[in-house]
């Protein structure tokens, strides 16, 4: 192998760039005029389609909490604990990676020999509004928390989840 071989290879690798930059160019002045046009005047649209605004829009409506959890589903709940379940127990005094779920809706926050795992919880009770804010996103509820589940987005799921652990 002598140099003119690798010369050859080198002026191949760099004529092909070359074409696939001007056929690049070509296109982009074809499909984009504007973009292509070194004075940067604007081309007008061909056509132009106007939507009239009917007013139609569907209007979120804010449930309260409240509400939700007095219509939550306590089988969905349980299903949704399902992915609670992998850390958490439920029967009394049985704890897994995490606390125990039993009897949580009323017991003091860090009660539990897990209050060095969760990160700045505060020193509340967990009441229904702390599960829906901590179920929400516990990473945002308590900074610092080893628990890497990221939370539930779906208010209806949080309330089912809260509605089955009362029940515990």
């Amino acid at each position: 192998m002598n140099t003119m071989f690798y010369t050859k290879i080198l002026a191949g690798v760099c004529g092909s760039l070359l074409i696939l930059l001007l056929v690049k160019w070509a296109a982009d002045s074809y499909f984009f005029p504007s973009a292509g046009s070194s004075h940067g005047e604007e081309v007008a649209a061909a056509y132009e389609i106007e939507a009239e605004d009917d007013g139609s829009a569907e209007e979120v409506v804010e449930v309260p909490f409240a509400e939700l959890l007095a219509v939550a589903n306590v089988d969905a709940g349980k299903r949704n604990f399902g992915k609670c379940a992998a850390c958490h127990k439920i029967d009394a005094g049985e704890n897994g990676i995490g606390p125990t779920m039993f009897e949580i809706v009323g017991r003091a926050q860090n009660s539990s020999d897990f209050s060095n795992y969760s990160g700045n919880i505060p020193n509340g009770t967990w009441t229904v509004e702390e599960l829906n804010a901590f179920l929400k996103s516990p990473r945002a509820y308590a900074p610092g928390t080893t628990m890497g589940f990221a939370g539930f987005s779906k208010e209806t799921d949080r309330a089912n989840i809260i509605a089955y652990l009362a029940t515990l």
